[in-house]
């Protein structure tokens, strides 16, 4: 019978589930969308309990699929910096799932921001104070929780544990820990300092552990013998960096996605500037490993919008359209929802910038492909403004990353080669190498470093990307300045 660990990947549309060898190998999957609502414009959430339900269909599916297998641990990846609540005892929800991309904070990071906390909390947490982030999101939810209820409040991480457990363990890893916009990075503790500004009581938040380390044990799950140990958590972006092997400084990776997220791996912990953010990587036996990390509100998810504008069958189609556009042509910038890294304008809107008569559809759908590498390379430049390394080992996942000539225009832009990984599930594999270090299958980072991947290497080419590049900051300007600024009133 073959050992394996049981990796949940909880995402913003689908949660997946894979069973991982101690060869590296994945035998097994399974999945199943979670489901996302608008209840206003700019808001975006999820239920509590379709997200825990869709967890159990993926894990289902999974095992369904599997050949015979003994589960020897859980690891788990999450969607970052979207949050809940729920009643301490009872584990009832109390509110919806706040997602990453909600905007619903963003008078109450503008009234923060306008107060002049922005530097004090960036120094602490390494983070802007944005709508993407927890931290104005918890006390949302705290306002609205009826009143009298033990609370509980966490990130996706430790929403699951808590499920898993029964009940028994509120706790969450340091790397998700990092994205709340509550720790302190120097000292890895919970800021009573920060917990008072954005109004968050300290007693509601999980503890904070190693990514590798033991949660806890299964209770009542079902479709899973109680007592499973539950070996790793850590953030989806943050277990794709460790599931490539990036674990050298200046070693780096991006996931394509709904949005993206860039993170570069750093010798030590250094405070960000220039529009990037600094996190915790991971955390191995109580030392953290720190990265810059750029986050793109929107990505790939423009992509679909695009096609269905332009009346095309699905994506493929549009990047198809996409290679054969003449030179040049208008700009596109995607900030549906504000724009994050490196410009976190929360007021930028999408736009079109630079169309004329002579405009083809085949242009704008050359646009929105090239707003993806675009994106990526303004935030690269920012990081290597600021980087005591040079860039290395650039490693790209998630669906887009399997396109070859989205990778390839990626490769131009930036000027340095891009490593595209067979592996479309990198983030639910590096959880499961972390839970492998906490149960043994794996004895050290040289062991899971040397775990087979199978890659291929993108080249940058010459391009046009000059021109471009040139429209497209033209696109920015015109997306991040007021009307009123332009026109002088």
């Amino acid at each position: 019978m073959t050992t394996a660990i049981l990796a949940i990947d909880q995402g913003t549309t689908n949660s997946k589930a894979v069973l991982v060898t101690a060869a590296g190998e994945i035998v097994a999957r399974g999945s199943s969308p979670v489901g996302i609502s608008h209840p206003q414009p700019g808001w975006v959430e999820q239920s509590p309990e379709r997200v825990w339900q869709s967890v159990l269909e993926a894990i289902g599916a999974c095992l369904a699929d599997a050949p015979a297998t003994s589960i020897a641990g859980i690891a788990i990846s999450n969607q970052r910096e979207s949050v809940t609540i729920w009643d301490a005892e009872s584990g009832e929800p109390l509110g919806p799932v706040i997602s990453w991309q909600c905007r619903r904070t963003a008078p109450d990071c503008a009234k923060l921001n306008a107060a002049g906390h922005s530097a004090r909390v960036a120094a602490l947490t390494g983070l802007p104070i944005d709508p993407m982030f927890p931290g104005p999101k918890m006390k949302w939810l705290i306002d609205r929780a009826p009143a009298g209820r033990p609370l509980r409040l966490g990130t996706i991480d430790a929403w699951l544990i808590h499920r898993l457990t029964g009940g028994k363990v509120h706790a969450c890893d340091a790397a998700n820990a990092a994205r709340s916009q509550l720790l302190d990075l120097g000292r890895m503790a919970w800021s009573d300092e920060l917990c008072a500004l954005f109004g968050v009581p300290k007693e509601c938040l999980p503890e904070i552990r190693d990514s590798a380390s033991r949660f806890g044990q299964t209770l009542g799950v079902p479709g899973l013998a109680d007592g499973l140990p539950i070996a790793a958590a850590i953030g989806d972006s943050h277990a794709a960096l460790f599931g490539h092997g990036a674990f050298a400084p200046g070693d780096g990776k991006i996931t394509f996605g709904t949005g993206s997220s860039i993170m570069t791996t750093l010798p030590h912990f250094i405070a960000p500037q220039n529009g990037i953010t600094t996190t915790v990587a991971w955390s191995l036996d109580g030392r953290p490993t720190y990265a810059f990390e750029g986050n793109i509100l929107v990505s790939a998810a423009s992509l679909p919008w695009m096609a269905e504008i332009l009346g095309l069958p699905d994506v493929q189609a549009l990047v198809d359209l996409a290679e054969t556009a003449a030179p040049e042509g208008p700009g596109f910038v995607p900030a549906f929802v504000g724009l994050g890294a490196p410009y976190w304008q929360a007021d930028a809107r999408a736009l079109f910038s630079g169309i004329t008569f002579n405009t083809t559809r085949a242009q704008m759908a050359r646009a929105v492909t090239d707003s993806i590498a675009f994106q990526v390379n303004d935030v690269f430049k920012a990081m290597a403004s600021q980087s005591p390394t040079s860039l290395g080992r650039l490693f790209v996942d998630g669906g887009p990353s399997r396109n070859a000539f989205l990778m390839q225009c990626v490769a131009d832009t930036l000027g340095h080669p891009v490593i595209q990984c067979d592996a479309a599930e990198s983030s639910a594999l590096g959880a499961a190498y972390l839970a492998g270090l906490t149960l043994g299958l794996w004895a050290d980072l040289d062991a899971v470093r040397a775990l087979p991947r199978r890659t291929a290497v993108l080249e940058p080419a010459p391009s046009d990307t000059a021109a471009r590049l040139a429209t497209w900051r033209e696109a920015i300007f015109r997306s991040t300045v007021p009307v009123t600024s332009i026109m002088g009133e």
